[in-house]
């Protein structure tokens, strides 16, 4: 396949990023989901925001393998990046989330530690944001609600994109990719990752079976097997089956898999190809389909960080390695 014949393949596969512009980042839903998503004041003990579990060093996610909410419990999966997260079908492991605003209001009874959704209206209000819910649901008597909490974070979320040098090779720009990383992405079409990995995200469109020529924890080492989307369905067609996750900024979000249990990228990319399609991959084929995942890095956007009118004391600001 020559290099043209694979660019109008993958614009056909998977389609481009682009980055927020300034009206929809300065749009008043979004400000204000970016004030609530850096404040570690809305939480049960005061000390863990959203950006707690999605950090800046990690390009959105969380480089533990599980998360710790305000309850000091280990969440039940390893976190996934919010940068283009909004363009998913369905959120989380299980794609059990239909949106982001679904998301951030579950949340509240899970990361944030309350109790109930409505007891975050009042902490809200004590730290400053009600002027913001009035001016992002003008038309709303009482805006402060868990629902526009919900609303608000998918807003900013939206605008958390980061297109990348895969972007701009697939928009005509030769080189934007070197030609190992063109190899990579013939060999990762050829091979058939794509069939999974598809649309603008390479991922997060379906969700499929994990371990189908092989049992996945034979591969990843995990210490414990995860029945996947059959703990909320009870079927046994559904034992084992997750969404999958997109590869935009994959080399940056290790660690891999649903419970955090393989830390390299490499390594992550031979067990899928085993457990997945069957197929054993030399280092040649290895290095060729990580450099095309790293040409999916983008940059991390200049508005993931506190605003700087954010009410009163300063946010909680996460980062690790």
């Amino acid at each position: 396949m020559a290099d043209e014949e694979l660019r109008e393949a993958a614009n056909g596969l998977f389609g481009a990023v682009s980055a927020a512009p300034d009206d929809e980042i300065d749009a008043p839903q979004a400000r204000l989901g970016r004030a609530l998503f850096w404040d570690a004041r809305l939480s049960a003990n005061g000390q863990v925001a959203c950006a707690s579990c999605h950090t800046w060093a990690d390009w959105g996610s969380d480089s533990r393998p599980k998360s710790v909410d305000a309850r000091g419990r280990q969440g039940g999966r390893q976190s996934q990046s919010v940068f283009n997260a909004m363009g998913a079908s369905g959120l989380r492991w299980l794609g059990d989330r239909a949106s982001g605003a679904a998301q951030a209001e579950g949340s509240i009874t899970g990361s944030m530690g309350f109790a109930a959704r409505d007891a975050i209206a009042p902490v809200l209000e004590r730290h400053g944001h009600e002027a913001m819910f009035r001016v992002a649901f003008p038309d709303q008597a009482d805006p402060v609600t868990p629902a526009n909490y919900g609303v608000a974070l998918q807003a900013y979320q939206a605008t958390l994109r980061t297109p990348a040098p895969f972007d701009r090779w697939l928009a005509g720009e030769d080189g934007a990719l070197d030609e190992r990383q063109v190899r990579g992405l013939r060999r990762f079409v050829e091979a058939g990752c794509a069939g999974c990995h598809d649309g603008p995200l390479l991922g997060g469109r379906t969700k499929q079976r994990f371990g189908i020529a092989e049992d996945y924890w034979k591969h990843t080492g995990s210490a414990d097997i995860d029945s996947g989307l059959m703990a909320l369905t009870k079927r046994e067609e559904d034992r084992f089956v997750f969404r999958v996750p997109s590869l935009r900024n994959a080399a940056k979000t290790q660690p891999y898999f649903h419970d955090g249990s393989v830390p390299e990228l490499r390594r992550a990319t031979q067990i899928m190809a085993r457990v997945q399609l069957g197929r054993d991959l030399g280092e040649a084929a290895l290095d060729e389909l990580v450099a095309f995942q790293e040409s999916l890095t983008g940059r991390v956007p200049d508005h993931f960080s506190p605003p700087p009118d954010l009410p009163s004391e300063p946010p909680l600001i996460a980062g690790r390695r």
